[in-house]
């Protein structure tokens, strides 16, 4: 009898395609994407600190965006974008890539700090701050104006340490991944289990609603976390309990037609989150499943049909593209970001699709055309009809052939206009291919890699119970109190043999990264400012206080905020000041007294008051 983790193991590895013959000759794809995806590994490592050749400044395991800083600036870490890519290295290193181990330990360790960071969203005791979408390299808060929150961010973390918590478990390290990581990942799994029926921006951070691809990681981390939970001896029943409920709601992005990626958007809902969160779901243990989305299920092949029909006229470069031929895609139609490009990473998420769904059909020895996939299906092979078509079967080859040329076909796309160097951008232009926006971007990197693992069948691991979930005939908009508590890691033991990061000698900052917040309702022309008994805050002098910011100010949360750098150990009291021209208005009561600590774990602080 196998255990899971046997299980987990042969599938993870099931790596095979279904082809007329052996393909012996090394395509100029095959030769680019050999290339390419050892600059895309080298590119991630350059952007992990504190040693990443473009990460100057980054704390230890934290993963920059990108190491643009102005035009636009990505020079921050972004809890969803790090927890995708270092994903990536994860199942790198499941399959055999043992120096990438202490580069994830070196992540954990830092997740682990930035959870107890006090930031605008909120902080740990409730589980709101885990909600914050960035933070500054140094894993201080990002105190600006931003779509807060964003409800993805802990479900990709937890998932991405419950993937390197079951490498653990299969080599004998049950303790480690009880003591060390699963701190961290319940916190997060708590989050996601008391705040998935709660709105919050998408992952492009401009719709705030519901999203497909926010519930669709929500259901991954909670269904991932119950079966996990189990192999080291704890529980989630929240897991449990929020999981189907999360996968009922999910059935509500169904049109009929193609998934949509938000509820009441105002938009077509035609965009590539969709895809991006089909792909997440991909379970190699699972059939072609509609209630999860699979790669391969009718429901994910007619989104993928609709979106590329939405984006083959949208851009110049698409031109004298044929209907069956591969097309660059940006994330949805109606998108005005830097004119609105096609983007490699969602390219990219479009050949995945393809790849991932060979790998289920290969693994099934069957391909199902239905009346819903099959515009689809007769794209590329216009004979077809809604059938079952076995492995034995010439019209399951021709599928598979036709298919895989597609897919291949996005891949050079991305080839045309990846830089001669191989790096990649976050976008190219829609007129003539030249990169924009943010360069060498993490996830496109990462996407690069996964979409070439997934085209060399290359499948993740399993995650969750076997067979189908069934999804519950009534939907219940529930969630369950989560229970916080703060993770710290300060060594990794020696895992056979690999190196492991050895604790750092403490040495306190000089300088604490501390922001003030102030609810303050004001009116048109009054400023709010912080002044004080020390030379940063003026000296008690109002022309010399910090000024206050107002970017984030709204009727119903008047909030004021600055962040300044105080000497470490340093006491003193302060004050609020009203100023509107020469008139200047003290709050009332006594001053507020702060005592900055000189400690190691301290690098910020954040006071959220309210004028008195």
């Amino acid at each position: 009898m196998f255990s899971i983790i046997s299980q987990f193991f042969i599938l993870g590895v099931l790596t095979f395609w279904v082809t007329r013959g052996p393909r012996t000759k090394q395509s100029d794809l095959d030769s680019w994407l050999s290339s390419e995806a050892s600059i895309a590994r080298t590119a991630v490592l350059n952007l992990i600190g504190d040693d990443g050749k473009w990460a100057e400044g980054a704390a230890p395991g934290v993963l920059i965006a990108s190491p643009s800083r102005s035009d636009p600036d990505y020079f921050f870490t972004w809890t969803r974008d790090s927890s995708l890519v270092v994903g990536t290295l994860v199942e790198m290193f499941r399959e055999g890539d043992s120096d990438l181990l202490p580069i994830i330990q070196g992540w954990i360790s830092s997740q682990a700090r930035v959870q107890g960071v006090e930031n605008p969203s909120g902080g740990l005791n409730d589980g709101q701050g885990l909600g914050e979408a960035k933070f500054m390299v140094d894993e201080t808060p990002f105190a600006g104006s931003w779509g807060r929150p964003q409800r993805d961010g802990p479900a990709l973390r937890a998932t991405t340490m419950i993937e390197f918590g079951w490498w653990l478990v299969s080599q004998g390290y049950h303790q480690v991944a009880a003591s060390l990581v699963w701190p961290v990942i319940r916190n997060d799994l708590s989050y996601v289990a008391q705040y998935w029926n709660q709105s919050g921006f998408d992952l492009w951070e401009e719709l705030y609603g519901r999203s497909f691809f926010t519930l669709s990681v929500s259901y991954r981390a909670l269904v991932g976390g119950s079966v996990f939970s189990r192999s080291i001896g704890f529980s989630c029943p929240e897991c449990v309990s929020q999981a189907p409920q999360v996968l009922c709601l999910l059935q509500y992005f169904w049109t009929g037609r193609f998934i949509r990626s938000n509820l009441d958007s105002g938009r077509s809902g035609k965009d590539s989150g969709t895809l991006l969160g089909i792909n997440y779901a991909f379970n190699p243990r699972a059939g072609c499943d509609d209630a999860t989305f699979q790669p391969c299920s009718a429901r994910a092949l007619a989104t993928h049909h609709k979106l590329m029909g939405t984006f083959r006229d949208l851009y110049d470069i698409n031109a004298d593209r044929n209907q069956d031929q591969a097309v660059a895609i940006g994330r949805y139609p109606e998108d005005q970001y830097s004119g609105g490009n096609p983007w490699f990473l969602c390219t990219l998420a479009a050949a995945e699709q393809l790849y991932s769904a060979i790998y289920q059909w290969n693994r099934l020895g069957s391909i199902t055309v239905t009346q819903v996939s099959l515009p689809f299906f007769q794209n590329l092979h216009p004979s077809v009809v809604p059938g079952t078509y076995s492995s034995s079967t010439e019209v399951y080859y021709q599928l598979v052939d036709s298919i895989r040329t597609y897919a291949d076909g996005f891949m050079r796309i991305v080839k045309t206009y990846a830089s001669h160097n191989g790096s990649l951008s976050e976008q190219f232009s829609r007129h003539d291919g030249s990169h924009m926006s943010a360069y060498d971007l993490a996830w496109s990197y990462s996407s690069l890699l996964t979409a070439n693992r997934r085209r060399n069948a290359i499948a993740p691991s399993p995650w969750g119970e076997p067979g189908t979930p069934s999804v519950p005939p009534t939907c219940s908009g529930t969630s369950v109190q989560g229970t916080y508590s703060a993770a710290t890691i300060s060594v990794w033991p020696p895992m056979n043999g690999f190196p492991t990061s050895t604790p750092m000698p403490c040495e306190p900052p000089s300088f604490v990264s501390v922001t003030f917040e102030v609810t303050a309702s004001t009116v048109w022309g009054e400023d709010i400012r912080a002044v004080g008994s020390t030379l940063d805050l003026g000296n008690w002098d109002p022309a010399e206080g910090v000024a206050f910011h107002a970017d984030r100010y709204t009727f119903s949360q008047p909030i004021w905020y600055a962040t300044v750098k105080l000497p470490a150990g340093q006491s003193f009291m302060y004050k609020y000041i009203r100023t509107r021209g020469d008139e200047i208005v003290w709050e009332e009561g006594l001053n507020r007294q702060l005592d900055i600590p000189a400690a190691c774990e301290t690098k910020s602080l954040y006071r959220r008051e309210a004028w008195r």
